[in-house]
């Protein structure tokens, strides 16, 4: 189990955001893309925030409210980002998800350049190809 890593798993084309997007045009790419959130990027790639769902639906509720859509990803992303390494043993991983609260976790490598991401139906996609190659029953 420990050699089954992130980087098998994770997705290498994740939807990313910029700091200066409008909230918007976030949302629009999280529906068109089907993806729950996403990481924050600078020019270089590197992480510097988090964007979910949820952290759009709470401002589409107060730009609905006020009737205003001017803000911006930098506005509202989470600047505590839990990433992690491509090198991370699903399993490790996997125990993590049962106690944090993130659903979507950046990849980055060891200097915080996104490389993709982990969800939590790509860990258990792949906890059940593991078992299931594991029970493998013998051939007669």
């Amino acid at each position: 189990m420990e050699s089954l890593k992130v980087n098998d798993h994770m997705n290498h084309r994740p939807v990313t955001f910029t700091s200066n997007m409008p909230v918007a045009e976030a949302v629009k790419r999280l529906l068109q893309t089907k993806q729950t959130g996403g990481p924050v990027v600078d020019q270089q790639n590197k992480v510097i925030g988090f964007l979910s769902e949820q952290d759009c639906l709470v401002q589409m509720i107060e730009s609905s409210y006020y009737r205003e859509q001017v803000a911006h990803v930098k506005d509202i992303m989470k600047t505590q980002v839990l990433a992690i390494k491509s090198y991370t043993s699903i399993l490790e991983l996997a125990q993590k998800m049962t106690t944090e609260k993130p659903k979507v976790y950046p990849v980055v490598d060891d200097d915080g350049y996104l490389l993709g991401t982990i969800n939590r139906s790509a860990l258990l996609n792949a906890l059940d190809l593991h078992l299931h190659d594991g029970y493998k029953l013998p051939a007669n």
